[in-house]
């Protein structure tokens, strides 16, 4: 039978229908808006001409409930990342005696007390004073005097744990605990670069005390923050 008769006719004598070549039609992509119906799970609306062309008419998509939820902290102040290096160096630190009891607590209270996004604390020293000392009071214990705070702050200063932001205002480093995303946090160290000339062994790099030790990453920050080494 020739292989030109017309497509009713080709049907009626039981021969295949011959597909269109022709780039661009409609007919060329019926097989693959099938496909693509049955990978979103939906039944292609199509419309059938009398040359047995199928056109699109339209795709509906719904979307499942993100199965994510948000953290459950307790307290209402929310929370904050820090390094998991640097935490279990905390513990290690105080077994060791080489931080004292003041130096930890008064890391802790301000790390914990960041406005969100800026690594910064609005604390004076009386405030950190005032609030270590809230259960004290309540029990009659012993208190942890201002000057006990100075002193921890100035030796957390020199271990680049902590930077002096003017008066009431101590700047947390953001590489050991920072609260806020991460574009937020390389926001705020590339002002720390800035405001320290991009020196690597300034704050927030060089981590104290001298049993501290980060081994070196081969990290490249390109132009805004310097390969840099710590320990």
């Amino acid at each position: 039978m020739p292989a030109d008769l017309p497509t009713r006719q080709r049907r009626q004598a039981g021969l295949p229908r011959s597909v269109p070549t022709a780039v661009g039609t409609d007919a060329e992509y019926g097989d693959i808006l099938d496909v693509l119906g049955r990978q979103l799970g939906q039944t292609v609306a199509a419309a059938t001409d009398p040359d047995g062309r199928r056109r699109l008419t339209g795709i509906h998509l719904e979307y499942a409930a993100d199965p994510r939820a948000v953290h459950d902290m307790a307290g209402e102040s929310g929370y904050s990342l820090s390094s998991n290096w640097f935490t279990q160096l905390l513990a290690q630190l105080a077994v060791a005696n080489s931080i004292t009891k003041s130096q930890l607590c008064v890391f802790l209270y301000v790390a914990a007390g960041q406005v969100p996004g800026t690594g910064l604390t609005a604390y004076t020293q009386q405030e950190i004073t005032d609030g270590l000392n809230r259960i004290a009071v309540q029990k009659g214990g012993k208190k942890i005097t201002r000057s006990t705070v100075n002193r921890a702050v100035q030796a957390l200063c020199g271990y680049n744990w902590v930077e002096k932001a003017g008066p009431g205002r101590i700047r947390i480093n953001v590489r050991l605990w920072f609260q806020g995303n991460s574009t937020a946090q390389h926001e705020v160290l590339a002002e720390f670069a800035t405001a320290h000339d991009h020196d690597p062994e300034a704050f927030p790099y060089t981590v104290g005390p001298r049993e501290a030790h980060q081994p070196e990453l081969d990290l490249d920050f390109g132009s805004v923050l310097p390969r840099k080494r710590t320990g």
